[in-house]
């Protein structure tokens, strides 16, 4: 483990934190909120140990695979600790875990709530914890990939740590480009959607704060009624929009830049990705109009329909109608989806279309191995033949995320606070870091806030270990990691 290298990526993470904390501080400011303590005590705790730690030189400058999983998970942790501290030192979220909680949600862009009601929370922290969602959306190690100069060839295994989906790699030859061709569409798309949603009437604040948590598909509210508080169909439809586009892959995105559209539009995951969300939508709209009494036509249906299964698809968590109320059905393929998510290599979260496509790709290639022993049967995806690396690679981790789910509802189950299938669906929405549940205990106009302490620091892990993708987490416990050399 070269450690000093580790130190020198974290301190820089640290910096990077300590001047974005800056941003709600002149938020602050502007709105003339007495709040700036609570940001500048961590500001000053930030620079003062990150700035030795980011000069640390190492005689091997080598990052290998545990180094890149060890600083992802470390960075996460670290900054989502320190990322608590304004919540706690303003007093607008109570206890540690309340505060914890409330970052590692904004952070893996899960949108699961400890609060109540967030309507009496000042602008400036209002700000931070909206943030946190765009921040941690395209994550705060490639954001350090695409502005720091320093970042070399090694870091690429720090991208493929923290980039969602079953694979990643490079757009361009040099690792720091492709970083900020991301970011540059990421930034573009915010902008785009802030632009969009003021054209529609919405004021300044608002349409900066819901386009960032739509960007990380996060899905913190401004209001608790969430989107619905502005009973608006154009909010609604523009929301939505950018609900499904940031949970495509953002490699779609630079093919279409680059002329290659035709390429783009072939794309498996992406046909797989559209029409689950089209039939989800059409079905669950029928399915709501056909049993619901308050939905009076199709249209009406669908705005409703389309909407929360974008939502949940894309793992925001925004919503409009409290779906925890809708039929069976309907209930039942949200659950799937939540189970799903969005594309590989998107702001989502989620199994990934792509790892599920592999996973019956491989199960078809595997039965026919059993019926024809001698015959060669190659799993494909995306026009490639997928080693069985790969295959064994996707089918451990959802193995290793079955396993997750299944223990953390055992150990919610100890908590007083909801049955089976509220721990359940609590656990799938933070390990996919959807946020609501299904349930109308944790539903969309539920909250988290009557659990344990100790069941929202499980919870808070779990949203890590979905947000990383299970194995940078892990490392975390295996002793022979941290061994030098």
């Amino acid at each position: 483990m070269n450690f000093k290298m580790v130190l020198s990526v974290l301190g820089k993470a640290m910096l990077i934190e300590a001047t974005l904390l800056m941003l709600p501080l002149l938020v602050g400011v502007y709105f003339g909120e007495n709040t700036y303590l609570c940001f500048l005590i961590p500001m000053a705790g930030l620079f003062a140990v990150g700035t030795p730690l980011s000069l640390l030189k190492s005689g091997d400058n080598s990052i290998y695979a545990k180094e890149g999983f060890i600083i992802v998970s470390l960075c996460w942790v670290v900054l989502s600790v320190i990322g608590s501290l304004p919540f706690i030192i303003s007093g607008e979220i109570e206890g540690f875990s309340n505060a914890l909680f409330e970052t590692v949600s904004g952070f893996t862009t899960t949108g699961a709530s400890a609060l109540i009601s967030v309507e009496g929370m000042s602008k400036s922290v209002m700000f931070w914890r909206i943030l946190t969602h765009w921040l941690g959306g395209m994550g705060v190690l490639v954001f350090i990939l695409a502005i720091l100069p320093s970042a070399g060839a090694g870091l690429m295994y720090v991208f493929r740590a923290e980039s969602p989906g079953p694979s990643s790699g490079k757009l361009v030859g040099k690792m720091r480009y492709t970083a900020q061709i991301l970011y540059g569409i990421y930034v573009v798309m915010t902008f785009l959607e802030a632009i969009l949603l003021l054209i529609g009437g919405m004021n300044l604040y608002d349409a900066v704060l819901n386009a960032f948590s739509t960007a990380g598909t996060g899905g913190f509210g401004i209001h608790d009624g969430s989107i619905a508080y502005y009973d608006n169909v154009y909010f609604e439809m523009v929301i939505a929009a950018f609900m499904f586009l940031f949970g495509i892959n953002f490699n779609i995105f630079y093919l279409i830049l680059t002329g290659n559209v035709l390429k783009a539009l072939k794309s498996e995951e992406l046909i797989v990705y559209v029409v689950m969300i089209v039939g989800a939508s059409i079905v669950i709209a029928l399915n709501i109009l056909y049993t619901m009494e308050s939905i009076t036509n199709f249209w009406q249906a669908m705005r409703y329909s389309f909407f929360q299964v974008n939502t949940v698809t894309s793992t925001t968590g925004f919503s409009t109608a409290d779906f925890a109320e809708w039929p069976e059905l309907s209930r039942a393929i949200l659950l799937f989806l939540t189970v799903i998510g969005a594309s590989g290599g998107s702001t989502g979260g989620g199994l990934k279309v792509a790892r599920m496509c592999i996973l019956a790709r491989s199960a078809q290639a595997n039965i026919r191995r059993m019926i024809y022993p001698r015959s060669v049967v190659a799993v494909k995806f995306e026009g490639k033949t997928l080693s069985r690396e790969t295959e064994r690679g996707v089918l451990t981790y959802f193995i290793l995320y079955v396993f997750i789910v299944c223990l953390c509802t055992v150990l919610l189950s100890c908590d007083a606070f909801g049955n089976v299938f509220d721990n359940f669906s609590a656990t799938l929405a933070c390990i996919s870091n959807v946020g609501p549940g299904v349930t109308k205990l944790i539903g969309p106009m539920g909250s988290y806030a009557g659990y344990s302490w100790i069941s929202k620091i499980i919870l808070s892990i779990v949203m890590l270990a979905g947000r990383l993708e299970i194995f940078p987490m892990l490392m975390l416990f295996v002793p022979r990691v941290w061994k030098k050399g």
